[in-house]
């Protein structure tokens, strides 16, 4: 069994922001030279996020208003967390969006459903952040 790690790195000039990762991803299987076997991609830091979902401009929009509904980022004052902070909306975005994303690797290429495209999710932005790419298999 082989496996192969790599970092991809972001910094976005907004708070908040959705990155298509999905080429970046494929690059990285591309590179590890794995055929079969399972892909991992995960945000490591704490208010940010990797998901699956469709790319579609609108659907961004609906994730931006429903996540500020469920974890509005003001007032600051709301949150237990914002002391020396402001980002506790942050955190609890991303735990809605989730942490990571699991790809099942089939001869060579991400096995992704027809409308699949893999997200970084940015809650907490304007600073470098990274996303764990670890890919096991042969």
């Amino acid at each position: 069994m082989k496996s192969h790690r790599q970092e991809l790195w972001f910094e976005t000039p907004a708070r908040r922001a959705y990155v298509n990762i999905t080429g970046q991803v494929a690059r990285a299987l591309a590179d590890s030279g794995i055929k079969e076997g399972l892909l991992l991609c995960n945000a490591m830091h704490i208010t940010a996020s990797v998901f699956i979902n469709d790319n579609e401009s609108g659907l961004h929009a609906d994730f931006e208003k429903w996540l500020e509904k469920l974890a509005p980022e003001k007032p600051h004052s709301q949150y237990a967390h914002n002391g020396c902070e402001d980002n506790a909306d942050a955190h609890l975005k991303r735990q809605v969006m989730g942490r990571e994303a699991v790809v099942a690797v089939t001869g060579g290429r991400l096995d992704l459903g027809p409308w699949e495209q893999i997200f970084y999710g940015e809650y907490d932005g304007r600073r470098k952040k990274r996303v764990l790419i670890k890919i096991i298999g042969e």
